[in-house]
């Protein structure tokens, strides 16, 4: 447990009582990621009663492997104002880079350390899939002793849910790299998924560097046409149980989500693995509410994200305009860290936190006294704002170029001045 100190200030951030903060996290309703190892990390409450949080994935790839271009793209999620960051880099020295991001960075950092097995596997024996269980372990204790506060491990992706998927005939099969890892290995050994089979190991990391598992949705649905198959929901199930064992052993733990879902049926979605997993922090993916938004999936998660959070999820992953196309560049970072935070702002407000409403009702006042100082201070993307303010013209007058001299509120406050209502010219 964080010193009480440092909970007193999370709880103060948060609208909440220490007492009521350290009693979820006792619960396992809330965590805070945090490995004493990262030093220079800030602490950051996900979960019940907390506000919903926005985590931006970074990482380099085989053509993209310039570490200088990730610590950029870093600062665009940061400036942007991301919670947390994730490392899936695939491309280059992984550690090296990895190493570099928890130096750099001041938020809690999570990666998925059976990317780096696979890759590594591929590098020595042509394989992904080429790697024994020890160099699995041995990896992700390598991750949790370099400082990595959270990580994702597909430990409910076992041979059941992925003898489910074959029998649902899924249109998209499994779109979960780590989890393809893992099946892949499953399936030419004929045996159990290592990360489900030697939990009690994983806990027992979890537990001696104090890093949080984010329990991955390895059987994701990766279409509408998939979401809440059979396969999806055996996953859930498995992971429900996994999270009752790592609390008992005192470990973290979160739960991470679909994917591609109807509109309709994302309520439903959160309830049920809220039930399942017993009210464990939610951790989503979007959930896109369509399939066909390629170069626009930021706008399709914002929906998806907005409800998903409103009903009940606590985490959103930012998906970018490049999502299904191809590795996310600094701008579409910054453009899926922002329409996260739209999403999760909106949910906040549905919520009736008190700081979310409290900074639109600022915004508002300050919109009808034309204080564009404090309308950009408060907006979400500041730099947006003073562009589409100020690109036509510097030196543009108090309203906006659109209205100009017609300006509804500026308007209004000149004839309310001039032409005060009197008792008498009020009938009812």
């Amino acid at each position: 447990m964080l010193a009480s100190q440092f909970l007193e200030t999370i709880a103060c951030e948060e609208g909440l009582d220490v007492n009521e903060l350290t009693q979820k996290l006792l619960q396992g309703t809330v965590v805070i990621p945090h490995n004493p190892r990262h030093r220079k990390s800030t602490l950051c409450a996900i979960g019940e009663g907390c506000s919903t949080k926005v985590n931006a994935n970074l990482g380099t790839s085989e053509s993209q492997l310039s570490l200088e271009y990730e610590l950029e793209k870093m600062h665009t999620a940061l400036t942007a104002c991301a919670d947390t960051l994730m490392d899936l880099s695939t491309g280059g020295d992984l550690r090296h880079i990895r190493r570099a991001i928890l130096r750099a960075a001041p938020v809690p950092v999570g990666t998925v350390p059976v990317y780096q097995v696979g890759i590594e596997a591929q590098r020595k024996r042509g394989s992904v899939i080429d790697f024994s269980v020890e160099e699995l372990f041995e990896t992700i204790e390598e991750h949790a002793d370099d400082g990595v506060d959270f990580i994702t491990v597909h430990c409910g992706l076992t041979r059941e849910v992925l003898e489910r998927m074959r029998r649902e005939k899924r249109v998209t099969d499994l779109v979960s790299r780590g989890g393809v890892f893992l099946a892949g290995w499953m399936l030419k050994h004929g045996r159990e998924n290592p990360l489900y089979e030697h939990f009690d190991r994983l806990l027992d990391i979890a537990r001696r560097y104090e890093i949080t598992l984010s329990l991955g949705d390895g059987a994701r649905p990766g279409c509408l046409a998939d979401a809440g198959d059979r396969a999806q929901v055996q996953e859930l199930l498995l992971l429900g149980e996994l999270v009752e064992e790592a609390r008992r052993q005192g470990v973290q733990v979160m739960v991470e989500g679909p994917g591609h879902v109807p509109l309709h049926e994302i309520t439903s979605h959160i309830v049920l693995e809220k039930r399942l997993c017993h009210r464990a922090p939610f951790y989503v993916l979007g959930p896109l509410v369509t399939d066909i938004a390629a170069g626009y999936d930021h706008i399709a998660a914002a929906i998806g994200g907005a409800i998903a959070a409103w009903a009940g999820a606590d985490f959103l992953c930012v998906v970018t305009p490049a999502e299904h196309l191809a590795l996310p560049g600094k701008e579409e970072l910054r453009l899926g860290v922002i329409a996260a935070k739209i999403a999760a702002h909106a949910a906040d407000l549905a919520k009736g936190r008190p700081q979310a409403q409290n900074r639109n009702r600022l915004l508002s006042e300050a919109r009808k006294k034309l204080d564009w100082e404090t309308q950009a201070m408060l907006s979400l993307d500041p730099q947006v704002f003073s562009r589409y303010r100020l690109g036509e013209d510097a030196h543009a007058p108090i309203p906006c170029t659109m209205c100009g001299s017609f300006c509804a509120m500026n308007l209004l406050s000149t004839y309310l001045t001039a032409y005060p209502c009197r008792e008498e010219n009020i009938s009812i």
